[in-house]
């Protein structure tokens, strides 16, 4: 993931900086507990493709 394209994501719904989780290849906003899909390398921004991890053990 690039650093500086890290730098200017934000959640799509609450506007929180998101973080790389590079296992899952995922971007996660901890505000929303949502979790976007990154496919062959592109962030997938949209709410729709979210992952909510709220009631995930972590």
């Amino acid at each position: 993931m690039d650093a500086k394209l890290l730098e200017i994501l934000v959640c799509p719904v609450c506007k929180a900086k998101v973080e790389y989780d590079k296992p899952n290849q995922e971007l996660v906003c901890n505000k929303c507990k949502l979790a976007y899909p990154i496919d062959d390398g592109i962030p997938v921004m949209l709410i729709d493709e979210a992952r909510n991890f709220e009631n995930a053990s972590e």
